[in-house]
């Protein structure tokens, strides 16, 4: 089955995650690196999957950039959503034909699970709801969205679990398009506990090793250095 990484990279801006994971992605379907789990915060950032409604999103690009918002497509699945400095993006490259596992919804499914399994392990009860993918912790209150790619069955892209973030940058969209839903975190659920984001980036973590069954892991916290790999082709 081979190996898989946990890197966590600090806060990364948007667009060069992007070219990281192409870079991930590539360097998967050539074998030179296995199934890997990329940690991150990106600055504030309204992104629109590939099933974004133009309404969804609620404020214009020129009042998003005046608040210092940045606004960019994905090649992902779903609809709008938002990420700022306190919400942890997983971005996972996965093979799934290399696993015999050529199965989109199945490995949403897993992903779901694991974060489940990471709430938990913080003291937050999370679930699934019917027919809406993510995770919940109420029938409309959401705490994790996920919205994957698939390149020659290689995934990239992922989830955004909100942990301590200002859940009032969610104002400038309709959250994943769903207009009866409202975010929340796991601080407004457990309150400011000390290390709480690294707290969760552990539980993380060794929820994703469950989930994909992997023997090694690796964490990184000198962002720059990753990304200067990446930038040299060795991503």
């Amino acid at each position: 089955m081979g190996s898989f990484e946990v890197e966590w990279l600090g806060e990364v801006p948007y667009l060069e995650a992007l070219a990281l994971q192409e870079r991930a992605v590539e360097a998967r379907q050539a074998g030179r690196r296995g199934d890997r789990l990329l940690l991150l915060e990106h600055p504030p950032v309204v992104t629109l999957g590939r099933g974004a409604h133009p309404e969804n999103l609620l404020l214009s690009p020129g009042e998003l950039a005046r608040r210092n918002v940045g606004l960019h497509e994905a090649a992902r699945g779903g609809d709008v959503t938002y990420h700022a400095p306190g919400q942890l993006v997983g971005y996972l490259v996965v093979d799934l034909d290399a696993r015999g596992e050529r199965d989109v919804h199945a490995f949403l499914r897993r992903v779901e699970a694991a974060l489940i399994e990471s709430l938990g392990a913080v003291g937050v009860a999370g679930f699934r709801v019917p027919g809406r993918t993510g995770v919940f912790v109420g029938a409309r209150r959401k705490i994790a969205s996920v919205g994957i790619g698939l390149r020659r069955w290689v995934t990239w892209h992922g989830f955004a679990l909100n942990v301590s973030l200002d859940l009032s940058g969610f104002d400038a969209i309709v959250p994943c398009g769903l207009p009866d839903v409202e975010m929340t975190s796991v601080e407004q659920l457990v309150g400011d506990c000390p290390g709480l984001d690294a707290r969760v980036r552990a539980a993380v973590s060794d929820a994703f090793q469950n989930a994909f069954a992997r023997p090694r892991v690796r964490s990184c916290g000198a962002g720059r250095e990753l990304r200067a790999r990446a930038a040299a082709g060795d991503a």
